[in-house]
């Protein structure tokens, strides 16, 4: 389950931790080994469920480390429960706390073996106040078959904060709180009747004083000299600071340390239970919130701002959601959730979260920093018949996605059409990787002609996706999905890879009349810190001549965010790259700033291309868009390469405004890489 190293690591963390807790000093690589074994065990439990029970084994060698010393375990228990969600990632966190309780009885068994009274006790009273009176670890009664305590040692004494006047002639029951008595009860009198030899109970006492002290008791049953049920022996341990470590533990698996609200593992039981249909009808909503630029909020003010501000919009959102039965959780960073069990119709819900983002964004003092907060939230309200919890959570989690694209500080109701357009796509997007790998990504191309000679004078690459069960997809299906989850970077380099390997052996068949490859990037992927190395060894790769590449990017991606032109512009055009600017036009304010940058041609399409094709005449306003863009790029001295065109007369329309290039239908339709070379070479 771990390195070798991770291992040795861990060892002599753990071998730090309870050095200074020992009575006995630890001989040169014994520590070593003895802990070396108890991880054993304890990876064993965790690793196989079939093997629960063998930290038992772990905690009973931690015993031989220190005998008599039980500041052994609650050090132990501290670092294991600290650092081995990090070790084992993969191991649930209940899985975690199992183990620890485990570790911790196998520690208290041994360590109880190791106390003289274990020993069979003596059946006369003298040879059994011996034994009463030498362990001083252990609280010892003495008590009849009746339940009466005849005896009691110095340290049962000391656990129970009772005189020995208080203890003897009373009922052992005494030693434990009323929740436990007939538990104990019960397994008294069996022991009394003969039945059994030995049980073993964990209970609690309250003191006079309101402390609590947690016990494990264990008694065991002495036989006359005619083998008759003469007395029980109680051993009774002090547990108090194991069972508060079990009891820490087992909030941290189910509760966010920051907030003290539920986390994600508490969410999904809350939402099982309110998933049970206990009525016929019953009804359950989840309500997932989002905080709007907290980011934001962390950069400017550090995370130690932002963590309070965290704190108060969970005790706002607890205040609340309390008074109608809800239950608030924290599900990640800046992510809460609500569940709402018998939530009756989706009016509710609504009031609720209306209710919550009122409360939400009333200004909150933290230090001296007068802050707001809102929140983007996602609501899905339905029968809990026919739902599950996975299915909850995913729906929640699309609705709260919409939510979030469509503003700020507002709620999105799950719509069950939209939401599966949305779940199709968080396919795609899942599937996409995979996609790269199996080789279901291929490239065509579209060709690009002179408007005036019909020469064709480059291709224009066209990502294609053979999806087993969509069908044949096009680039626009799923680039912006790549662009969101950033794959786009990764898919963009496949893109330039494939079809330059294709371009390079268009050059060596076809020489000077080989057309030039167009590739467009998107905006992120322009921003890749590695784009230029990574395009320099994909030229060198494929072999294919700078010169013959056209790369089409966003106006967005040749600026910073001062307006500066970015440095892989410059750096392109020196490698000899051709770039066109797309959209070109589509902000006319900005065109201004292009003017000084090495660009090799624009790009226009969009509706206001296809305002050209009516065979009625030009759509006015489009024809006025097109020619202000086109006249602009030709005081530029830039070439114009309209896509999407469709006809001849659309292209007669274009060629006459000044348009030199054109793509679409009316040109050709997509091609393979080796139809390429026929369309070229039978121009």
């Amino acid at each position: 389950m771990i390195t070798e190293v991770v291992r040795e690591e861990f060892l002599q963390r753990w071998k730090r931790e309870i050095a200074h807790s020992g009575s006995v000093p630890l001989r040169r690589g014994e520590a070593e080994e003895l802990l070396g074994g108890c991880l054993e065990h304890l990876l064993g439990e965790l690793s196989c469920p079939d093997r629960e029970g063998a930290a038992q084994a772990a905690g009973a060698a931690l015993v031989a480390l220190h005998r008599r010393d039980p500041a052994v375990l609650p050090s132990t228990l501290k670092l294991l429960a600290a650092e081995l969600p990090g070790v084992l990632p993969d191991v649930p966190p209940a899985r975690i706390v199992t183990a620890l309780g485990n570790l911790a009885a196998g520690f208290a068994e041994e360590l109880r073996a190791g106390e003289a009274v274990v020993q069979r006790p003596a059946r006369n009273h003298r040879g059994r106040s011996e034994v009463l009176f030498n362990t001083p670890s252990t609280g010892v009664a003495a008590v009849s078959t009746t339940g009466v305590i005849e005896e009691a040692n110095a340290a049962l004494r000391r656990m129970f904060r009772l005189s020995e006047a208080e203890l003897l002639g009373a009922s052992v029951l005494r030693l434990v709180d009323d929740r436990w008595r007939p538990e104990l009860t019960g397994a008294l009198a069996d022991l009394a009747d003969g039945a059994g030899e030995r049980v073993n109970l964990d209970a609690r006492f309250t003191a006079a004083d309101d402390a609590q002290v947690w016990v494990r008791m264990t008694a065991l049953l002495v036989r006359d000299d005619l083998g008759r049920p003469d007395h029980l022996v109680v051993l009774c341990e002090d547990i108090t600071d194991r069972h508060l470590l079990q009891e820490q533990f087992r909030k941290q698996a189910v509760q966010d340390p920051l907030t003290g609200l539920a986390n994600r593992a508490q969410l999904e039981s809350c939402i099982d239970a309110a998933l049970t249909p206990v009525y016929p009808g019953r009804r359950v909503g989840l309500c997932l919130f989002d905080l709007d630029g907290f980011k934001a909020v962390n950069d400017s003010l550090g995370h130690g701002i932002g963590d309070r501000m965290l704190r108060e919009v969970a005790r706002r959102l607890q205040a609340l959601a309390a008074q109608e039965s809800a239950v608030v959780s924290r599900t990640g960073g800046d992510e809460f959730a609500v569940v709402i069990p018998d939530s009756y119709d989706a009016a509710r819900v609504v009031d609720l979260v209306d209710l919550l983002l009122r409360e939400i964004t009333k200004p909150m003092w933290i230090g001296a920093h007068e802050l707001t907060a809102s929140a983007s939230v996602g609501i899905v309200e339905r029968e809990v018949i026919g739902t599950d919890t996975g299915s909850l959570l995913r729906d929640a989690d699309i609705t709260l996605f919409r939510a979030k694209r469509d503003g700020r500080a507002l709620w999105v109701l799950f719509d069950p059409e939209r939401n599966a357009v949305a779940h199709e796509n968080f396919r795609l997007s899942a599937a996409l990787p995979s996609a790269l790998e199996k080789n279901e990504l291929f490239v065509e191309y579209d060709p690009v002609a002179d408007v005036e000679t019909g020469s064709i004078m480059a291709v224009m690459a066209n990502v294609r996706w053979d999806h087993d069960e969509f069908g044949e997809l096009g680039a626009s299906r799923f680039f912006g999905l790549a662009e969101e989850t950033g794959l786009i970077t990764r898919l963009g380099g496949w893109t330039l890879e494939q079809a330059g390997n294709h371009a390079a052996r268009w050059a060596r068949e076809l020489g000077e009349h080989a057309p030039l490859l167009a590739v467009t990037l998107s905006a992120r992927h322009c921003r890749d810190p590695e784009l230029v190395r990574d395009l320099r060894e994909s030229l060198e790769t494929t072999g294919l001549p700078a010169a013959s590449l056209v790369l089409c990017l966003p106006e967005s991606a040749l600026f910073d965010h001062q307006g500066e032109p970015v440095d892989t512009v410059e750096i392109f055009a020196e490698m000899g790259i051709q770039l066109f600017v797309q959209e070109f036009g589509s902000g006319y304010s900005r065109v201004d700033r292009l003017k000084d940058l090495p660009l090799a041609g624009v790009l226009i399409d969009g509706p206001h291309i296809d305002g050209l094709a009516d065979p009625g005449g030009p759509e006015p306003i489009s024809e006025y868009l097109v020619r202000s863009a086109v006249g602009a790029a030709r005081l530029m001295d830039l070439p114009v390469l309209a896509t999407g065109v469709t006809s001849a007369e659309q292209a007669n329309r274009l060629s006459e405004i000044g348009v030199g290039l054109i793509q679409g239908p009316h040109v050709s339709d997509r091609v393979s890489a080796m139809e390429v070379v026929d369309l070229v070479g039978g121009a």
